[in-house]
């Protein structure tokens, strides 16, 4: 079952790409959206790195060993190093929750960590070189 919160928008951001946005206030705890997810098993974990869909993934289950695409917004979530909404993996049934952390404003973006708890995860669009002409 996918769920989004009515107000949900993606919105361009220069310099970063996609954004998703809300046009509605949302409440601190208040469940923003429930992803069904696609698993990828660890031998296309290995493969995803050499493809578009590597900034996209989410490490996926209690040995983060395989890979999940979130399905709606999920994947589309940006990154901030305080973000004002959670990711929380529910394995059993396929899908992660993304919550609000705190008040979120109209019209704010809606971000995520991708650490996802673990400060030892390098990101990879800090490390990525820019391409040139």
């Amino acid at each position: 079952m996918s769920l989004q919160i009515p107000g949900l928008f993606l919105q361009e951001i220069e310099g970063k790409g996609r954004g998703v946005f809300t046009s509605k206030t949302i409440s601190e705890g208040d469940l923003i959206e429930l992803c069904p997810v696609i698993i990828l098993s660890s031998k296309d974990l290995k493969i995803i790195h050499e493809t578009s869909l590597h900034d996209y993934y989410f490490l996926w289950g209690p040995e983060e060993n395989r890979g999940a695409i979130a399905l709606g917004l999920g994947s589309l979530y940006n990154h901030a190093e305080n973000p004002n909404a959670y990711t929380v993996q529910d394995c059993d049934a396929r899908q992660i929750k993304i919550i609000a952390s705190r008040d979120i404003s109209a019209f704010e973006e809606i971000t995520i960590s991708y650490h996802n708890g673990r400060e030892d995860i390098e990101l990879w669009f800090k490390t990525r070189v820019k391409k040139t002409d």
